[in-house]
């Protein structure tokens, strides 16, 4: 079946969507990375970016977030990640934490609630199945994309370096 066939035929199209988070000390400087790749046309899209005080579950969570924002249409996603708290919470806690008014089983407020509820939202529009991929193993996308989330770790480091040599060269 051709792309033209797909598209008249209705069907979703299949996106592969990798992430990473990391996080120099949890609270600390922390980054976030995304691939989507399009398998049917070999296109391939990358980002990257980060928070000076956040924590590697937040990253986790943004990269997913920031992965799923990029796609402008309903899709079949692949979601790919090491974090297994990222796919545990989507796909096993989060609908208990909403039956709850996102709250935990022992009735504490869910951390990072506010980006577990943007999850949601963008859940939604795509049909996602989850893959568990061990970090730090060789996965070619899991590796690159903690590349790309530890170097915008460093540039943070860089720009806090700069301002904090600033302020001492006067």
């Amino acid at each position: 079946m051709s792309a033209d066939d797909k598209k008249a035929s209705g069907s979703p199209p299949r996106v592969l969507l990798y992430t990473d988070g990391a996080c120099s000390g949890n609270p600390g400087p922390g980054g976030w990375a995304y691939i989507l790749r399009h398998p049917a046309s070999g296109k391939e899209r990358e980002a990257s970016g980060g928070e000076e005080l956040t924590t590697n579950n937040r990253m986790e969570l943004r990269a997913v977030i920031e992965g799923l924002s990029a796609i402008k249409r309903p899709s079949v996603v692949e979601l790919y990640s090491d974090s297994k708290y990222v796919l545990q919470g989507l796909k096993e806690w989060m609908a208990g934490w909403k039956a709850k008014g996102w709250r935990t089983a022992d009735k504490k407020p869910v951390k990072n609630v506010e980006l577990w509820m943007q999850l949601d939202e963008l859940m939604k529009a795509h049909t996602v199945s989850f893959h568990w991929i061990p970090g730090h193993t060789g996965h070619p996308e899991n590796e690159r994309c903690d590349r790309m989330a530890v170097m915008e770790i460093e540039k943070i480091r860089a720009r806090q370096g700069r301002a904090g040599r600033g302020a001492w060269a006067e």
